[in-house]
């Protein structure tokens, strides 16, 4: 046997050992978090060997389910803005809205790729809507703050269309999608506004944050291309770029309650955003909860376990603070 082979064989060995120690930890106490991994390595080693269950990222939409696609909320020159909204066809009463921003480093991603919580939290009976906004290649910063600030403004002014209650707007993104939900509910309503057709009204009553960055300013962030893509200059040109496209520096004390998810193996976005942001927060007297699940990377909740441990307490922050 090979050195190769032998060491494989061994990080196999210890993923599986990792998984099933995983299983007994979970059937016994629900509500802690999943067991996770070493390092990124024995993750890969587990998933490779499918002790790792994956949401599924395409579910079928029920039956019972209604959805109103692609309505434009916002044109800019040639291109329309759309987002999607996600309800139960017998909803009979104003409801909690909670707009999903997705992903992918300010650069990619779809609307659509927030699918599985658009679905799972609409049977629950809330509204769901799902938002695009300009990509870093299209415009760069503040473009998409400035669309996903008039998304919500949009939104809170069509609620009666869609069974929405205007009160209770809460904002979820991951990755670069939690950052501009923070940029957007952290900042003064009068900035990044200027462009919206819609009046006032883009408060929200609730961020949950899944691993986003709440700080370009770090020597780590600003090293990062899909940074320098989304801002458009670099540190050494426009030091004060970098301070005024992160979340942190708007806190205030009259900012809406703030839930965090952050896994410790994160290589993308470093756990230590989350932890200054959780320091920041209590700083600042704004009710916040945060989950630092040890041993679970970027985009962990696409782990069907850690997916559910999120939705629990994403259901207890909305039921407190919606």
């Amino acid at each position: 046997m090979t050195k190769k082979a032998f060491i494989l064989i061994v990080f196999l060995f210890f993923a599986l050992l990792q998984a099933y120690s995983q299983e007994v930890h979970d059937d016994e106490q629900s509500l802690k978090a999943p067991r996770g991994y070493w390092n990124e390595t024995f993750l890969k080693a587990a998933y490779a060997i499918r002790r790792i269950d994956l949401i599924e990222t395409e579910p079928a939409v029920p039956e019972n389910i209604e959805i109103d696609k692609a309505i434009v909320y916002k044109q800019v020159d040639s291109a329309s803005l759309k987002l999607d909204i996600y309800k139960l066809k017998n909803l009979n009463k104003a409801a909690p809205v909670l707009i999903f921003i997705h992903g992918g480093a300010w650069a990619k991603g779809e609307r659509s790729d927030y699918l599985p919580y658009l679905l799972d939290y609409a049977k629950k009976g809330y509204v769901t809507a799902t938002i695009s906004y300009r990509l870093s290649q299209e415009a760069p910063f503040p473009a998409a703050v400035m669309d996903v600030k008039c998304a919500v403004r949009w939104i809170r002014a069509h609620a009666d269309q869609y069974m929405i209650n205007p009160e209770k707007i809460a904002v979820i993104g991951g990755s670069a999608g939690g950052h501009l939900a923070m940029m957007l509910a952290y900042s003064d309503e009068k900035e990044f506004g200027e462009d919206c057709t819609d009046g006032p009204g883009g408060k929200v009553q609730v961020v949950v944050n899944l691993y986003g960055p709440a700080d370009l300013s770090t020597e780590y962030a600003q090293e990062q291309s899909s940074v320098l893509e989304f801002l458009g200059e670099s540190y050494q040109e426009n030091p004060g770029l970098y301070l005024t496209a992160s979340p942190g520096a708007y806190i205030s004390s009259d900012d809406p309650p703030t839930l965090i998810f952050h896994g410790t193996i994160d290589s993308t976005v470093p756990v230590s955003q989350s932890d200054s942001l959780h320091k920041w927060l209590d700083q600042a007297g704004v009710p916040n909860e945060y989950h630092k699940l040890k041993g679970w990377p970027h985009t962990m909740d696409v782990s069907k376990r850690v997916n559910e441990y999120c939705q629990h307490y994403m259901d207890a922050f909305f039921k407190q603070y919606l």
